[in-house]
C-alpha cells in the first residue's frame, strides 16, 4: 500500500518531527535523510525514482533481500491466525515451539541447545548479560558479576550492552553506564595501541592484555567475555584466526561465560553459517537477531549451550526462575517469519554464496585502494561483511573529514549503491544473496565515489 502522502507533503516534513537514532537531529534538519520508498530483490528506489543496489542490507539483516516472498506469506498467514500471545508462564504458541526446535538443530555445531526469545539485538545481549550473572549465583558464585569485552566493538544500545560496548560514541553522552564493565584492545592490525600491524602477534598481544585484565579484576568477579566473532559496527575488524579459540581457552581456565554477539554474523554473513563455527569456537551463549526474519520482523534469540542450561534446569533452590522477559518475547507472528526465512535461508545455501561473492568484493576493493590514496585500510574477506577506513594521510592515517566522505557517499548513491558510513568508514555488508554483476556495480559505484573526491 502507497503512502498515503504525496511526496511533496513527505519532503517538506522529513525529520521534523522524527528525530532519526544515531544521528543529531540538527544534522538530519539541515541535510534530510534519503527517503526509501520502495524494495524489490537487492535493490531500493527513493522517492524521486533513483534506484540503487543496496550494499548495506538494509541494517546487515536484509540477508534474503526485499523479495523473499515465502517470510512475507508465513508473517500474513500467521497474522490472521494469531497475530498475538504471550508466552509468559503458563502459555505459549505452536509457532515458537517449533522455532526452538529448528534452532535447536541449526545450532548443534555451536553446543547450543535452548532458545530465550527477545524483540531484537539490543534485547539478546541484554538478556544474555542478566543471565550470565544469574548463572553464576546458581552455582554459588554471587562475586561474579563484571563484564569483559573489546575496545571497538558494538553491542547495542540498552544500558547493559551500551555498557560493554567499546565505542565511546555510544557511551559518553549516557554515563554513568553499568559498573563493572572493562574493555581489552581489539585485535585490528591498522590501529592499536601496541604498533602491531602482524595479524598472529597482535592477537597475542590482545590475548596477554586479556589475561592482565582478569588478573586485575580478579577471576572470581567476572561473569562473561562478550565478542564478535568479526567486529562490525566498529569497522569490520577480523581478529586473526587465533584469536577467539584464545579467549575460549582463557575464559575456560578462569570459569569466566564467553559470549558470542552473532547479532550480525550468525546465518552466514561471515560465509560460515555462524561466526563462533568460523572460528571453530564452542561459545556458552550466542546473541542473535537481524537476519533470524530477514529484517521483516523485530525478533531475537539467545541461544544457550547445554552446560549453562543444565545449571539452570537442575537448580532446586528457586535461583533459577528467570526474573526476565519481554512482553514480545516468542511473538508467534516473528516466530513464523523466523520458521520461514530459516528454510529459505538453508534451501539458498546463502553461507556459500556470501563466502564467494565476499570474495569478489574484498577483491574488488583492494585494487580499488591501489587507485585511490584516500583508502587507507581495506578490511573484510569472510563473507559479505567488508570496510574501507578513508584517511587524509596514508602515512599519518589522520582521519578524513567528515565532508568528503559526504561526497563519496553522495556520488556512490547516484551512480547506482547505497553504503553506509560510520565514523572514517564505508561499510559494505550487502544481503547474502547478491550476484557477480550486483557486487561490480557496488564496485562501479564506489569507483564513481571516490572519482568524486
Amino acid at each position: 500500500m502507497p503512502a498515503t502522502k504525496d511526496s511533496n507533503f513527505l519532503k517538506e516534513n522529513n525529520a521534523r518531527s522524527l528525530w532519526h537514532p544515531m544521528a543529531h537531529p540538527a544534522d538530519m534538519q539541515a541535510a534530510p535523510p534519503i527517503i526509501v520508498t520502495r524494495a524489490r530483490g537487492v535493490r531500493i528506489t527513493d522517492i524521486d525514482g533513483h534506484e540503487t543496489v543496496d550494499a548495506v542490507g538494509g541494517l546487515w539483516n536484509v540477508n534474503l533481500g526485499f523479495s523473499a516472498d515465502p517470510v512475507k506469506a508465513a508473517i500474513a498467514a500467521q497474522l490472521e491466525r494469531m497475530p498475538y500471545y504471550s508466552i509468559f508462564r503458563g502459555t505459549t504458541n505452536d509457532a515458537v515451539i517449533e522455532l526452538a526446535e529448528e534452532l535447536r538443530d541449526f545450532f548443534a555445531p555451536d553446543g547450543l541447545s535452548r532458545a530465550f526469545f527477545t524483540s531484537g539485538g539490543s534485547d539478546s545481549v541484554e538478556t544474555a548479560l542478566r543471565l550470565a550473572r544469574q548463572y553464576h549465583k546458581i552455582r554459588g558464585e554471587a562475586g561474579r558479576v563484571k563484564f569483559l569485552s573489546l575496545k571497538k566493538g558494538y553491542h547495542g544500545t540498552h544500558m547493559g550492552a551500551a555498557s560493554v560496548n567499546g565505542n565511546a560514541n555510544f557511551r559518553t553522552a549516557y554515563e554513568p553506564l553499568l559498573p563493572g564493565c572493562s574493555h581489552i584492545p581489539a585485535p585490528c592490525p591498522y590501529r592499536n595501541p601496541f604498533g602491531e600491524s602482524d595479524p598472529g602477534r597482535l592477537a597475542q598481544l590482545c590475548l596477554a592484555a586479556l589475561e592482565d585484565e582478569i588478573a586485575f579484576q580478579g577471576a572470581g568477579t567476572i561473569a562473561a567475555f562478550i565478542m564478535e566473532p568479526i567486529l562490525g559496527a566498529g569497522g569490520v575488524i577480523v581478529p586473526h584466526e587465533s584469536f577467539m579459540p584464545g579467549v575460549r581457552e582463557i575464559c575456560d581456565r578462569h570459569g569466566i561465560l564467553l559470549i558470542s554477539d552473532e547479532v550480525i554474523t550468525a546465518f552466514g554473513r561471515t560465509g560460515s553459517w555462524t561466526g563462533a563455527r568460523h572460528w571453530g569456537v564452542r561459545p556458552d551463549m550466542m546473541t542473535t537477531a537481524k537476519a533470524i526474519t530477514n529484517g521483516y520482523f523485530p525478533f531475537g534469540a539467545v541461544m544457550i549451550s547445554d552446560a549453562v542450561a543444565e545449571v539452570f534446569e537442575g537448580d532446586t533452590s528457586g535461583i533459577g526462575a528467570i526474573g526476565h522477559g519481554y512482553t514480545y518475547s516468542g511473538h508467534p507472528v516473528g516466530a513464523a517469519a523466523a520458521l520461514a526465512c530459516l528454510a529459505e535461508t538453508r534451501r539458498l545455501d546463502v553461507a556459500a554464496n556470501a563466502a564467494a561473492r565476499g570474495e569478489e568484493l574484498f577483491a574488488g576493493l583492494q585494487a580499488l585502494a591501489e587507485r585511490h590514496a584516500v583508502i587507507g585500510d581495506v578490511r573484510g574477506g569472510h563473507g559479505l561483511m567488508c570496510a574501507l577506513e578513508l584517511v587524509a594521510d596514508r602515512d599519518s592515517k589522520a582521519p578524513i573529514d567528515k565532508a568528503t566522505i559526504g561526497r563519496v557517499h553522495e556520488a556512490t548513491y547516484r551512480a547506482g549503491a547505497m553504503i553506509r558510513v560510520s565514523g572514517p568508514n564505508i561499510i559494505l555488508s550487502p544481503p547474502l544473496v547478491v550476484t557477480s554483476d550486483d557486487v561490480r556495480v557496488i564496485l562501479e559505484a564506489l569507483e564513481a565515489g571516490f572519482g568524486a573526491v
